[in-house]
């Protein structure tokens, strides 16, 4: 999707077309008072305080139709400019332009524009005439906060959006749309996968029956690849000692993304942030080694992290979060090796997800910068030149970027550009050579000697409530057979002669762990077909006289109108083969 805040031209457009709205609502609200109204990536936005007005869909249709009609009148868009003292008398019954003048010292030159009977304070640049603003849409009212703090007024923000033509206005709604579709929140809500609370707390979801079954297959799946390939899983605590991250060296690098400290007798204590601090104790244990390692520490562990709350947004950004966590503590010479390995398991889980549309961005220091780095240009040289080697050899699509590793190695970020939106990150690997010292942790070599271990951390699906809201918005909700909540529904034609067979099919199924649903409501047979298609149900059955008697089972799939029908002995194998092989 086009981000408009990138375009010049667009941007220009976009910003005067808020002074055709700003104009408008004037027309229509003469009392209407105004704050900001700046581009952002999806268009524009106007906060504005109309009294006890409140906005609704309807209204914004009329001022739609009120903008067009200032547009056709093509009044030019003139620049002036003022003194501070003559900007305060041109606005003295706006407090919000006052405010906005206020800020600015006695020698600014304050600009603004006119288009016919309306002013606006702006800084520019703007059309020439309000005619170029032909192609505009007003897409939804909000309230938002004077300036942005929830002790202020809530006024209302109407977000619009314009192009030049009317063919790029139409394909961009059509996104909008398809990203509405596929918005996981609503997906979330309507499958009813998560919920929030107030009275919990923003970016703290609750995974309802039906995510919680999502989120234990995704669980389950993972975690049988990671014991196929070693990995040692663990339970920690949720919290830890300041102390903990101080030594650990997040306390001086993380801070303001974690939350505040809270003090228990005498220990002070802080919500974690990630992981790796408990798994570094669990491996300094014991004495290892070098033929002990690898030695692979993985956890589902559940961290939290301070996400402005403007920033938070259902599954994908959140305070509290589970993170698919695993740490690797090899010799210098197993990175390579085990690096490959993480790489590997990437591809493979992409594949098994359909997912094809990703890059690798290997982070690499900025060797300019002495203070945020770990100082060591052996160590650095040779963890980047080693992940490069691993890129090269897997003939994976990379690219690098300076300045973007963590504060203790270089790490791999895996970007993938989902169906809308841009792109987000899923799945990282970093090697770390820093906090094995810190927590002087070891390993006896060959020649009996104690040497450091190096750590690779590394998340495949990165959080499960990420990964969750990922898939959701990829498949629109359609999970393939395994992962769907609910896997078969079975609707029997008529309760009276057809629901002792359907019983017999749900309890066949049920001895297979398959999770089914009988729906033996007294409903229209319609009602209930119509209603397993919009819960997104991968199988329903429909079963009637001929099921019955001839021991078949007649079957759609979701977004079908076939039905199919197999021997019910048939039917059982092509369940079970499906979801064993995760089609």
């Amino acid at each position: 999707m086009i981000n408009i805040k990138e375009d010049e031209k667009l941007c220009v457009l976009n910003h005067s077309c808020a002074h055709l709205l700003a104009q408008a609502v004037k027309h229509l609200y003469e009392d209407a008072k105004f704050w900001v109204g700046p581009v952002i990536k999806e268009g524009f936005y106007y906060d504005i305080d109309l009294g006890d007005i409140k906005l609704n869909d309807d209204d914004l249709v009329k001022i739609e139709k009120e903008m067009k009609k200032i547009s056709k009148d093509g009044k030019k868009i003139i620049r002036h400019e003022l003194s501070k003292s003559e900007a305060l008398d041109m606005f003295k019954d706006d407090p919000y332009k006052i405010d906005l003048i206020n800020e600015m010292t006695s020698d600014t030159v304050i600009s603004c524009y006119t288009q016919g009977d309306f002013t606006d304070l702006c800084r520019g640049p703007h059309v020439e005439t309000v005619k170029e603003i032909k192609y505009f849409k007003l897409l939804k009212v909000s309230g938002a906060y004077y300036k942005g703090d929830s002790k202020n007024k809530m006024l209302q923000r109407i977000y619009g959006v314009a192009f030049y033509d009317e063919e790029s206005l139409n394909d961009y709604l059509k996104e909008l749309e398809e990203a509405r579709e596929r918005d996981h929140r609503k997906i979330g809500k309507d499958l009813s996968i998560f919920m929030n609370h107030d009275l919990v707390g923003k970016g703290m979801p609750l995974w309802l029956p039906n995510g919680a079954i999502v989120r234990k297959q995704l669980e389950n799946y993972i975690y049988e690849k990671e014991q196929k390939l070693g990995y040692l899983h663990v339970y920690t605590p949720c919290v830890g000692t300041v102390d903990l991250y101080k030594t650990s060296g997040h306390w001086d690098h993380y801070k303001e993304n974690m939350f505040p400290s809270m003090k228990v007798d005498d220990e002070e204590f802080v919500l974690r942030p990630m992981n790796c601090p408990h798994h570094m104790l669990i491996y300094g244990n014991e004495i290892h080694s070098y033929r002990d390692l690898p030695i692979r520490i993985g956890e589902f562990a559940t961290d939290f992290r301070y996400e402005a709350s403007g920033a938070v947004k259902g599954l994908e950004r959140v305070r509290c979060m589970c993170q698919n966590d695993a740490h690797l503590f090899v010799t210098p010479e197993q990175i390579k090796d085990e690096f490959k390995k993480v790489v590997s398991l990437i591809l493979d889980v992409y594949k098994d997800f359909g997912i094809k549309n990703y890059t690798f961005r290997l982070s690499l220091r900025d060797k300019e910068d002495k203070e945020k780095y770990f100082d060591d240009d052996d160590m650095w040289n040779m963890a980047e030149d080693k992940l490069r080697e691993v890129l090269n050899e897997l003939e994976v699509d990379y690219h690098e970027a300076i300045g973007e590793a963590a504060f203790y190695g270089p790490k791999l970020d895996v970007e993938v550009k989902p169906a809308v939106g841009p792109e987000v990150t899923l799945s990282t690997c970093q090697l770390d050579f820093l906090l094995p010292r810190r927590f002087n942790l070891s390993y006896i070599d060959s020649d009996g000697e104690k040497q450091v271990p190096v750590v690779l951390h590394r998340a495949i699906f990165g959080t499960f409530d990420r990964f969750t809201a990922f898939i959701l918005e990829e498949t629109k909700g359609a999970f393939p057979l395994w992962l769907a909540p609910i896997q078969v529904n079975i609707i029997p034609v008529n309760n009276e002669f057809h629901l002792e067979y359907a019983s017999s099919v749900k309890d066949m199924l049920l001895t297979h762990d398959i999770r089914v649903n009988l729906d033996s409501r007294n409903e229209k047979l319609s009602y209930k077909m119509r209603e397993s298609q919009i819960k997104k149900i991968p199988l329903t059955l429909i079963l009637g006289d001929k099921e019955r008697d001839e021991n078949t089972i007649s079957y759609r799939t979701f977004g079908s109108n076939e039905t199919k029908t197999l021997p019910k002995e048939e039917f059982e194998k092509f369940v079970i083969n499906k979801i064993k092989n995760r089609d």
